[in-house]
């Protein structure tokens, strides 16, 4: 598994506003093949992805889009383990020590979307909307708003409670104490969004433990597996995100199952 981690003197570099950090000495992911853009609204992928090759994906498919040179698109995935930091992180949210953060293995990346650190990997589920905004919302809040409500009403089809609380973006639930169970952080550039949310299904959450999600000290995190006390399919989930993204920002085109 190709790696990236940071190192100890690029901690003070200022946030960058494009792409992820190209961090030194990382190994740079293969860019992921595209099949007929046009063939697609919904990319299913069955298989975790690392970082960069879905930030190379949702690059490229972002400046199609921008050129009208491809349709809206959303990618629906899991992630290798990987901590993402966001525009908003300061070094308290994380510890600055990328060494200690990364020992059992997991990359990490500075990105250009809204929020502060958090973690992804297998068993959490992110949904990537590269979408004509003005086609589909008001405008980035109403974006957030609808990401968030594709995430609440999932959930209730597997008996769990979503709720918004004022000032803490994502998905809670209350078990009684609130614990966060989805992340939302996006980017629109060009009038196309980049980004998205990240639900936690089946998954060992103790990578968080490492970091304040979100940039709350005080953030419990929890998953559906958790909530429900079983295992719970990931592939169930993906096919049901599939369909509530095709109804909720309206899109046309057929969920294509990728195997990449």
């Amino acid at each position: 598994m190709g790696q990236a981690f940071l190192s100890p003197q690029s901690i003070n570099l200022p946030l960058p506003t494009g792409s992820p950090v190209s961090l030194p000495h990382a190994i740079t992911a293969p860019a992921l093949d595209v099949p007929d853009p046009h063939a697609e609204a919904v990319r299913v992928f069955s298989d975790p992805v690392p970082y960069l090759h879905a930030w190379e994906l949702q690059s490229r498919l972002h400046e199609e889009r921008v050129r009208n040179q491809a349709p809206d698109t959303v990618l629906i995935l899991e992630h290798r383990p990987v901590y993402t930091l966001g525009r908003r992180t300061t070094v308290s949210h994380w510890g600055g020590n990328a060494s200690r953060l990364c020992e059992n293995g997991a990359e990490l990346h500075y990105v250009n979307r809204g929020g502060s650190v958090t973690f992804h990997g297998p068993g959490q589920i992110v949904v990537y909307p590269v979408i004509k905004v003005d086609r589909h919302a008001t405008g980035p809040r109403q974006l957030v708003w609808l990401l968030e409500e594709i995430v609440i009403q999932l959930l209730s089809r597997w008996n769990i409670t979503g709720h918004r609380i004022p000032g803490k973006p994502g998905i809670w639930v209350m078990t009684p104490t609130p614990e966060k169970i989805a992340f939302v952080g996006i980017r629109i550039e060009r009038g196309v969004s980049l980004h998205g949310c990240a639900l936690n299904v089946d998954l060992d959450v103790t990578p968080f433990h490492r970091i304040h999600p979100c940039g709350f000290s005080d953030c419990r995190i929890t998953s559906m597996a958790a909530v429900c006390q079983k295992a719970i399919s990931l592939d169930a989930v993906k096919q049901e995100l599939a369909q509530l993204c095709r109804r909720m920002l309206k899109l046309d085109g057929p969920a294509v199952l990728d195997s990449d």
